[in-house]
């Protein structure tokens, strides 16, 4: 039987963030505790699961980002871009010079962002905004410019975060497309979304995340079931306390 070639391994990772017990003192949270799975090359990821449980945490530690307290995350020689609404922009730097150095971190050449900075520029559509300093730039800019230098610069491994459509109304229809039509090729892709139905739509696997763990991995249909009536049942019982 013929076997995907992996792209990204997670093996035991666990990631923590020091938080305020009292006035003198701080303890330590497990945003991420004992995560293992694989990425394979052309497959469709979904990461799915409640507000806070560590889903955004996972993205960035995959981005190399941020990196593990335990544990090994392996990267086996891709290239890794994060789509997400929380990550910005070096505040100084105008669009331009952005693009540039958002593809230099994904490891492409200065010359080949510059040959990519007009279709970027076009499809961006800010206007003169473009060259002038990202602080300037309102959140739906900010998606927009964001939005199109990963679109363009075509990474190995797209991870996407609760973005399917970004920025205004005319944009979301255009971006949303265009990552469906990413999703559905051969392109490897990591998607977090609270939707349900997109995931069971686009994904090939979904891996479920509570409390920083993972609770199930597998089949995206087999998975989401689980996970809607597991959130049914904890409805249900919130209504029997009331």
């Amino acid at each position: 039987m013929f076997k995907k070639k992996l792209a990204i391994q997670l093996k035991k990772v666990a990631v923590s963030y020091k938080v305020r017990a009292s006035f003198f003192k701080t303890s330590k949270y497990w945003a991420l505790n004992d995560v293992t799975f694989d990425v394979c090359h052309g497959e469709t990821l979904g990461v799915v699961g409640r507000n806070g449980v560590g889903k955004s945490t996972l993205l960035r530690l995959m981005a190399g980002i941020i990196s593990p307290d335990k544990g090994e995350v392996i990267n086996n020689g891709v290239s890794v871009s994060l789509l997400s609404l929380q990550v910005g922009f070096i505040q100084h730097l105008t669009g331009r010079e952005n693009v540039v150095l958002s593809g230099m971190m994904l490891g492409l050449s200065k010359l080949k962002m510059k040959s990519l900075m007009n279709d970027i520029e076009a499809y961006a559509d800010i206007g003169a905004f473009f060259n002038q300093p990202v602080r300037g730039y309102s959140s739906g800019m900010r998606a927009r410019l964001g939005f199109s230098v990963a679109y363009y610069a075509e990474p190995d491994v797209l991870l996407i975060d609760e973005v399917l459509g970004v920025g205004d109304a005319d944009f979301k229809v255009k971006s949303s497309e265009a990552l469906k039509k990413r999703i559905v090729s051969d392109e490897t892709v990591i998607i977090v979304s609270h939707n349900v139905n997109t995931l069971r739509e686009l994904c090939d696997r979904v891996v479920w995340i509570e409390n920083g763990a993972v609770v199930m991995e597998g089949d995206a249909s087999f998975v989401l079931d689980a996970y809607s009536q597991s959130n049914k049942d904890r409805r249900c019982n919130k209504k029997q306390i009331i």
